[in-house]
């Protein structure tokens, strides 16, 4: 059997098609309950992703006609026999708030079928390694060839500049805890042989988080999971999962977007929907529906038997903010390359850290994983308006050539795309990228000389709140060695591109302008200071 593939990503989202059929009640109640028929699968449609963010899951109340759903507090729900109810019968299993956003979930992210809400992005992550099971004793040929009896623990393989409260999990409760078997791989120059060499028999996950936090790295997703795909030396099984298995997102941060609600997600996809070639599903693609049937199944038992679930308040404002988010990551975006493109102009900063510059090291891999909507965007409307502009010399002898805010488009964003997208490929199968940079969110990373310099930078900025998390509407800045990253040892933060140095932005936004001068004005103060 092939190791899941799961992608990890806080600042993701894209263009879907697909339905979440409703959930039935029998398989993650307290026991007993008669499921319900599920409504018919709505017919397939080409809505774009605002419009999907939009409507899915809100639908006019229909006792008062409210257009907007309304918040449902109740803990408990009547039934009319025991056992026979309306859907619902206890908040932890199942929410009328909960469902609206799982279905939700599940429609904005391309190949989606199923949505899974969780109390905060941990709590997904720590459901979604729990599903691994533990130690199991196995069978195995000894030296002489007889059957021996050994015990065998899941084992993990990672890119190793995950998220601080990642590394966490992954160290200090699966592999400590849980007793599960962890490696952390530095993914993004590994080779095709570095990566087969760290999957073992017992790989049963790999996890991928790209961008990665707060180095963000740009990841080859379909060369990690054509390789997980593959059977391994000796093995009579058949790869079946195309692509990433599950995608987990911090909801917290870019898809609620308002810095009010701590909540994660994952998103299993539906097998089914997007037929893959025959060189890739292996020889039985109906084994690959029932394996992803089974997989949900055990996250749906595990969120309500942990109850590691968001409240119905919560679900609301993560819904409420999901309306506006593809039209919040295009202005993200573009604030964030203004800014990039300014602390890279700027003697004093002598990294920049933006995917979306040329200069960035993962250009060319930023520019294939956006979705196909997100590039037409970029191309139509982006690439035209920066090449209209000239140079201001009024803002500031660091400016860089200013870009007009995007307009408010219906169905296309500026987001990363979904893994469980069978389309997205290779940097060699798409148009090269736009020569002067183009939007890839609004996170910016930078070093500056010492951490005497990023502190006086982060205490002198006037917009950027010094503050944890990112993905608001609103900048926030942040020190990742001694915040976010904190808990990682030094010489592992060094190794992945953490030094002291560094500052995180998360670009908020705010008129570009304010954001820019902001920017130059905390720089040209450090410059003063002699650091």
């Amino acid at each position: 059997m092939s190791p899941a593939l799961d992608l990890s990503n806080g600042v993701s989202a894209s263009l879907s098609n697909g339905h979440s059929l409703p959930h039935t009640n029998g398989l993650h109640t307290n026991g007993g309950s008669h499921p319900l028929k599920s409504k018919p699968t709505p017919p397939p449609h080409t809505d774009g992703f605002s419009t999907l963010a939009i409507h899915t899951g809100s639908h006019p109340d229909p006792s008062t006609g409210a257009v907007i759903p309304p918040i449902s507090l109740s803990t408990t729900f009547a039934q009319s026999s025991p056992g026979v109810h309306l859907g619902f019968e206890y908040s932890r299993s199942d929410n009328p708030n909960r469902r609206a956003l799982e279905e939700l979930l599940a429609s904005i992210e391309v190949g989606g079928k199923e949505g899974l809400g969780f109390a905060s992005g941990s709590a997904a992550t720590g459901v979604v390694v729990q599903a691994l099971g533990g130690a199991r004793v196995v069978e195995k040929e000894g030296r002489d060839g007889e059957r021996v009896r050994d015990v065998e623990v899941p084992h993990v393989l990672s890119v190793n500049d995950v998220y601080g409260g990642t590394y966490r999990y992954l160290k200090r409760v699966a592999s400590e805890g849980q007793g599960l078997d962890v490696t952390l791989l530095d993914i993004e120059n590994a080779t095709e042989e570095d990566i087969r060499a760290a999957i073992r028999r017992n790989t049963k996950l790999i996890w991928l988080e790209s961008p990665t936090n707060p180095t963000l790295k740009t990841l080859p997703i379909p060369l990690i999971a054509r390789i997980a795909r593959e059977p391994l030396p000796g093995s009579s099984s058949v790869p079946i999962l195309l692509g990433a298995d599950l995608v987990l997102h911090s909801l917290t941060k870019y898809v609620n977007g308002h810095s009010d609600v701590v909540m994660g997600g994952v998103i299993v996809p539906d097998p089914s929907s997007h037929p893959a070639p025959q060189s890739l599903v292996g020889r039985n693609p109906e084994a690959r529906q029932e394996q992803a049937k089974k997989f949900y199944e055990k996250l749906r038992f595990l969120q309500n038997a942990t109850g590691a679930i968001p409240s119905p308040y919560d679900c609301w404002l993560a819904q409420r903010g999901a309306k506006t988010l593809g039209l919040r990551m295009k202005a993200h975006g573009v604030n964030g390359l203004k800014v990039a493109k300014v602390l890279e102009a700027h003697p004093l900063v002598q990294k920049v850290i933006y995917p979306g510059l040329p200069s960035n090291p993962g250009y060319k891999q930023a520019w294939a994983n956006l979705s196909s909507h997100a590039r037409r965007w970029i191309e139509e409307e982006v690439v035209p308006l920066s090449s209209k502009s000239t140079t201001s010399s009024a803002a500031s002898s660091y400016a860089p050539t200013p870009l007009s805010p995007p307009s408010p488009l219906s169905s296309t964003d500026s987001l990363p795309p979904s893994p469980l997208d069978p389309s997205s490929s290779s940097p060699a199968d798409h148009a090269t990228p736009p020569r002067d940079g183009f939007p890839f969110s609004g996170m910016v990373s930078f070093s500056l000389s010492s951490y005497d310099a990023a502190v006086a930078f982060l205490q002198k900025s006037r917009l950027f709140t010094l503050a944890e998390s990112l993905g608001g509407v609103e900048s926030l800045a942040e020190h990742p060695a001694s915040m976010t990253h904190g808990g990682i040892p030094r010489a592992e933060r060094i190794a992945i591109g953490i030094d002291d140095g560094l500052v995180r932005l998360s670009v908020g936004i705010e008129e570009a302008e304010d954001l820019v001068e902001d920017v130059v004005q905390a720089l040209d103060y450090v410059a003063g200071l002699g650091l």
